[in-house]
């Protein structure tokens, strides 16, 4: 995986969890309940984190492995983006149930992530 893959990705997340939490924060706030928006809240601020994370593993290719990178890449879209489905679709009043399981796999890959990062930076 190259330096400029993994930067790229990490720049990707970090604008779209801005621009998600934009939206969350202003249209959102309109359609959504309080408990809605906080789930909404998560999944930006966990794509955010990771987006960070990818941006230092950018900078400092020493640390990072291609399992690494796939395992934070594929979290943070299973995790974030079915909590996003699973509300917005939700607030439509068709919640699309298969999301559901999908969430926890995303946080299982990046938790996956952050073990094989502590691996090899031992």
């Amino acid at each position: 995986m190259t330096q400029h893959i993994i930067l790229a990705t990490g720049a990707i997340f970090g604008m779209l969890s801005v621009i998600f939490g934009a939206f969350g924060a202003h249209a959102l706030k309109k359609i959504l309940s309080g408990e809605q928006l906080q789930s909404f809240e998560v999944g930006v601020k966990y794509q955010m984190y990771h987006a960070i994370v990818l941006l230092a593993l950018g900078l400092n290719p020493e640390y990072t492995t291609s399992a690494i990178y796939v395992c934070f890449t594929l979290g943070i879209i299973l995790f974030s983006f079915s909590i996003y489905g699973l509300i917005l679709s939700d607030a439509k009043g068709k919640k699309m149930r298969f999301l559901g399981p999908i969430t926890p796999i995303g946080g299982l890959l990046l938790v996956a992530g952050w073990l094989l990062l502590l691996l090899n930076v031992l």
